[in-house]
This record gives structure tokens, C-alpha cells and sequence, in this order.
């Protein structure tokens, strides 16, 4: 029995000095922790020496300095990380120069660059004006996270990383991702690849033109960025998904909108570009009803001839849809554009849109003009149309006889049912 006693002992013993072992790592910890947080150098290095600058620390969910996850008991977090995290320069800057890897990744495939982009302070407000102490602030914590950033890109932080995950998200993705677009030009100015694909193959630009960002696509052109790049797998430009975006909305939303495609256009994206299916940013434009796309285009002599490889083409895809067969004004000014008139695909199929009962005189029209040859003045108007299309209409004017201006440039469905 006495055997027995003395062997419970030791075990009483070992465990005594493992929960004080334990003990004496977690406060190590919490005060590593505290000292990132506070941005405390000094001690900092002192801690260093008895935990390696790389191994994560564990700190309790109910500590007063780290309150991430407290749906967890404990959270781990790589030093390096925890800087970044908060934007804490001077921390991060010490962790740096006594050996922090920004490349260290930690459980889920971010390296401090990821982590810092993922929690990059949203500073825009509608409610604060210049001079406020409130924007004033928020200044302060968008100017200490470039300083971190510059900090990163400085010790060697690879700007093109991916993170290890099924996006694989080069930085400049997490960067349109999370709305960072102060961030972009940094990152391009150390090296990032403006056009790197992620496992979707878009580019930055296709991401920031499909959420119409327009501040970010301009930052990402002034960067060299690629605007006819298309998407390997679909074939889709910036200013297609552009487009597309845009038809789906309307006021303001419209308006911004038609403001990036504008901006695409002028930086030399290609109007009739198609993609893997033939579709142009026209048969988009069509198919969304958006007179003002429809018009821009135009305007930068896109192509309302163009077939897809089903057939179909723009004024096709125009007449899919109800709400855009009632636009006559806008049809008509389609109709003048399209030479020869197709209204059926390769199998022969009208739109879906004009095939509803409520369009059935439409559709017997548009049938029998489809059907009726131009004459050779309607032939010389159509291609002077397409030839000067919207963007030199203006100029035309002062070169024409005002009459015959007018009748090139006449827009009467009346005329052209005829």
C-alpha cells in the first residue's frame, strides 16, 4: 500500500508541475499578446527570448487584451499575424527585424499580407465631412494600415502569394474582394501582377468591373492593367461583365455603371470582342433593355450585326424580352441598325418575347420586313450609319445638307414598316 501511495504522489507531482508549466506559457503568452498590442518594443523583445518569433501563441478566449473567437475556448495566433491583424506598425516593424517570416502562413493559408487586406479598415462614411474629428480618425486608421502595408512590402513580403485555398486569391484579388483600393497601387508599385487569374481565371479588373468599382478599375488601368484580357474558361471581357452589371440596374446604380463601361471604352476595350458562345457586349446590352448602354455603345460603333454561334443576334436578343419590345423608340433605332434583319437563329427559332399573343401584329411586321429587300437609298443610310455610327453623328451634320442629314439620321418606325 505504501508503494501505492508514494507512486500517486509522483503523479500528483508531474501533473502539478505541467499545470505550472502551462501556466507559466499561457502568461507568457497574454503578456507576448499585450505587448503587440500596445505596441510595447521593448518588451516585446524581451519576451522573444523565451518564445520563438515564429510559433504561434495561444491565449485564452476570456482575456481582457484578445477577445477573437471567444465562441472558442482558446485561439492561437502567429505574432506576425496578430500585428498585421491590428495594423500595430511599431509591433510589426519589431517582430520584422527580429525575424518574423511574413510569409508564415497560418491555418487556413493566409500569410500577413492576406490577413492584413482581409481586415483593412473600412474608413468611408456619408455621415462626416472634411475636418471632422470623426473623419480625422478615420484617416489616421486608413494611413497607419498603408504604413503597416508599405512596412510588409519593405521586409519582403511576396505581393504575389496566393492564398492556399480553393480561390486562390493572389493579394490584389483579396484587395477588390474586400473593397481595399488604396491598396492596389502599392501592391502594382512592388511587384504585383496586375493581371494574375485566380482559380476562376479573372483577372482584378474583371472582378472590379463586374461590382462596378469604378475607383478600383481606374487605379488598375493607371497600372497597366490589360482591358481586352478574357476569362480562359468563358471568354468574357472587363467590359462585358461590365455590362452585364450594369443592365441589371437602374438610377444612380445605371448611371455608375455606364460610367465604367466609359471608362473601359476610352481605355481601348474592344466594342465587338466576343466570347466563347459569339456574344458581344451589344447582345448583353440588348438582351438588358438599358437605353443608355445600348446608346454608348453605339456611340463606340459596336456592331449590332454580329451573330452568335447559336445564330442569334443583338436585336435577337433584344426581342427576348417583353419589357424591352415595348421600348418602340429604341427598337426602331435597332431596326435602323440592322442590316440584313434576323429574327430567327440558326434552327430557325423566333425570340421568345415576340412570340407572346399581346405582340402578334409586331411579329408580323417585323417578319415581313425581314423579308423585304432595301432599297439602294435605305442600303447608302444604313452604312453611312455604321460607317459614322453615334460617336461621329455630330460631325456628319456640318458636313451634309441638312435634309439629307435628317433623313439618314431619322428614326420612324412608320417610315420603316412601310
Amino acid at each position: 500500500m505504501g508503494n501505492i501511495t508514494r507512486r500517486g504522489a509522483r503523479g500528483l507531482g508531474v501533473d502539478s508541475a505541467g499545470s505550472a508549466q502551462e501556466a507559466t506559457s499561457t502568461a507568457l503568452h497574454t503578456k507576448l499578446c499585450e505587448a503587440i498590442l500596445r505596441e510595447d518594443c521593448t518588451t516585446i523583445k524581451m519576451l522573444l527570448r523565451n518564445h520563438p518569433v515564429n510559433q504561434p501563441i495561444t491565449i485564452l478566449a476570456n482575456s481582457t487584451s484578445y477577445r477573437l473567437l471567444l465562441d472558442q475556448q482558446t485561439q492561437s495566433i502567429i505574432p506576425i499575424h496578430l500585428a498585421a491583424e491590428y495594423r500595430k506598425a511599431q509591433s510589426l516593424l519589431c517582430l520584422l527585424e527580429h525575424g518574423a517570416d511574413p510569409e508564415v502562413r497560418d491555418t487556413r493559408g493566409f500569410t500577413a499580407l492576406h490577413l492584413m487586406l482581409l481586415h483593412w479598415p473600412i474608413t468611408s462614411t456619408t455621415e462626416t465631412k472634411p475636418g471632422d474629428r470623426i473623419q480625422r480618425i478615420l484617416t489616421n486608421i486608413q494611413n497607419n494600415a498603408v504604413t503597416c502595408l508599405r512596412i510588409l512590402c519593405e521586409h519582403g513580403a511576396q505581393v504575389n502569394a496566393r492564398v492556399d485555398n480553393s480561390n486562390k486569391h493572389s493579394p490584389l484579388h483579396l484587395a477588390i474582394t474586400y473593397g481595399t483600393y488604396p491598396v492596389l497601387s502599392i501592391l502594382a508599385q512592388n511587384g504585383a501582377h496586375v493581371d494574375a487569374t485566380n482559380e476562376s481565371s479573372m483577372t482584378p479588373l474583371h472582378m472590379a468591373a463586374d461590382i462596378l468599382n469604378k475607383e478600383m478599375m481606374e487605379t488598375l488601368v493607371a497600372c497597366g492593367a490589360n482591358v481586352n484580357c478574357a476569362v480562359s474558361s468563358t471568354g468574357n471581357t472587363a467590359l462585358k461583365l461590365a455590362v452585364c452589371t450594369a443592365s441589371s440596374k437602374a438610377g444612380r446604380l445605371l448611371a455608375a455603371g455606364v460610367s465604367c463601361i466609359r471608362l473601359l471604352l476610352i481605355h481601348g476595350a474592344k466594342v465587338n470582342a466576343q466570347d466563347h458562345e459569339g456574344q458581344t457586349a451589344m447582345h448583353e446590352a440588348c438582351f438588358g433593355g438599358r437605353e443608355a448602354i445600348i446608346n454608348l455603345l453605339l456611340e463606340f460603333e459596336a456592331n449590332v450585326n454580329i451573330l452568335t454561334r447559336n445564330g442569334e443576334s443583338p436585336i435577337y436578343m433584344y426581342l427576348q424580352r417583353s419589357s424591352n419590345i415595348r421600348d418602340t423608340a429604341l427598337l426602331t433605332r435597332l431596326l435602323y441598325h440592322s442590316y440584313p434583319l434576323r429574327l430567327t437563329n440558326h434552327h430557325g427559332i423566333l425570340p421568345a418575347g415576340v412570340m407572346l399573343p399581346e405582340f402578334h401584329l409586331l411579329r408580323e411586321t417585323l417578319i415581313k420586313l425581314s423579308q423585304k429587300p432595301l432599297s439602294l437609298e435605305d442600303i447608302c443610310k444604313r452604312n453611312i450609319r455604321n460607317i459614322y455610327g453615334e460617336k461621329y453623328k455630330q460631325n456628319l451634320k456640318h458636313l451634309l445638307p441638312v435634309k439629307i442629314w435628317n433623313s439618314v439620321y431619322s428614326y420612324d418606325l412608320a417610315y420603316l414598316l412601310k
